[in-house]
């Protein structure tokens, strides 16, 4: 059962994707950090917080797990989840990030780890932005530090003209540093964690210096084993963290629920409004990815071929929230089955001819087939001709 509402954490003045009516300030920033999105649920969280808290934590454990799946606190302040899963899962992830080791949140792709992440490093930190994002290209560089090139050749190595990187600042100042995708960053790079996450040092040879991590340093990252051309984590890096997996939502009623308040709070960053006729579309969605992902359909009586996709939760939640566009400028504002056909079959269709075949036998003998599904049928024939 899991997955974030979105992507990206609390704190101090940083911020993810929100509850539209938590956010404060933010002006014309489309999706403005979970700190700064979600303010008011920290700072109520902090108020009512009166349990030990680790060094430079912003909020207790207990509260940073509350942050993130929801409650009420004494005096009535509703606290929004983030997530939508397992407590023990959150509960785990918060308890490594209270200890020296570091965390890995892996799942396949659409779980939610970037959002659990910056919702983690937002509550715990106060600040998400310490952010390595995680590419075939990513320098050691971005991981360790980098130079001020015109102070470099004007005065030599200094600290005047060191630039610090994410990581380096997390250590410094006693923050939570995020690695997103580790998985795509060449191996030799990786490798540039193991003194920082088993030393808690980062040796600067150049100035004859090092960076020794404060309490209340550590580093979340972000993985999955599932997309192509990922590079395996060495055993070494891999002892230093405490792996949590992250699944898919375990119920239906769980996945819609995450699509539901997913778009509510992407349609109000876009001015679009309610969609409260849209449900039927939404477990539509829903259900279609679900049978096509698991290969079977909701009553176990038919057996399906899988696409090559992943059909992952963030993905109904992309098609739904641009299905509700289409229905805001180009129809009546009414979520219906042409506004949604085309986004599934391009989240289905990825690959043009095996893809293509699983999804028309699916529209042809169980779509056609079920009650009360005639317009979404009509709507993707007329969309997959």
């Amino acid at each position: 059962m899991s997955y974030a509402m979105t992507e990206n954490g609390a704190g101090s003045g940083r911020g993810t994707a929100a509850e539209a009516g938590s956010v404060e300030g933010s002006g014309a920033v489309i999706r403005p950090h979970a700190e700064d999105a979600f303010a008011n649920e920290l700072s109520a969280l902090a108020a009512a917080d009166d349990r030990p808290r680790p060094a430079r934590w912003r909020l207790s454990p207990w509260a940073v797990a509350t942050y993130l799946l929801g409650g009420t606190l004494a005096d009535g302040t509703v606290i929004t989840p983030k997530y939508v899963g397992p407590r023990r899962i959150v509960e785990v992830a918060v308890t490594t990030l209270a200890t020296d080791r570091a965390l890995l949140l892996l799942g396949v792709p659409g779980t939610a780890k970037t959002w659990v992440s910056e919702h983690l490093a937002a509550a715990v930190s106060g600040d998400s932005t310490l952010l390595v994002q995680g590419t075939a290209g990513t320098p050691e560089e971005a991981i360790r530090y980098g130079w001020n090139y015109a102070q470099l050749l004007a005065h030599g190595p200094s600290r005047d003209a060191l630039v610090p990187s994410p990581v380096m600042r997390a250590m410094a100042e006693g923050m939570t540093a995020r690695v997103e995708e580790l998985t795509r960053i060449p191996a030799d790079v990786q490798d540039t964690l193991i003194t920082v996450l088993s030393e808690k040092t980062l040796p600067i040879p150049e100035l004859g210096q090092e960076v020794q991590a404060v309490r209340g340093f550590n580093l979340i990252a972000t993985a999955n084993d599932r997309d192509r051309g990922v590079n395996e984590l060495s055993s070494a890096l891999r002892r230093r963290f405490n792996t949590v997996v992250l699944p898919l939502p375990a119920t239906p009623e769980d996945e819609v629920d995450i699509v539901t308040r997913r778009v509510e709070q992407i349609g109000r960053s876009l001015d679009l409004p309610a969609a409260p006729d849209g449900m039927d579309e939404i477990r539509r969605v829903v259900t279609v990815f679900r049978e096509l992902r698991d290969g079977l359909t909701a009553d176990g009586r038919t057996k399906l071929k899988s696409p090559s996709g992943t059909l992952s939760t963030a993905e109904a939640i992309s098609v739904v929230t641009n299905g509700l566009a289409l229905a805001t400028h180009f129809g009546d504002g009414v979520l219906r089955p042409a506004d949604v056909a085309a986004g599934i079959l391009g989240a289905v269709v990825r690959d043009p001819s095996a893809d293509r075949v699983i999804w028309q036998e699916y529209l042809e003998s169980v779509v056609r087939e079920r009650d009360g599904w005639k317009d979404f049928y009509r709507a993707c024939r007329e969309v997959s001709a």
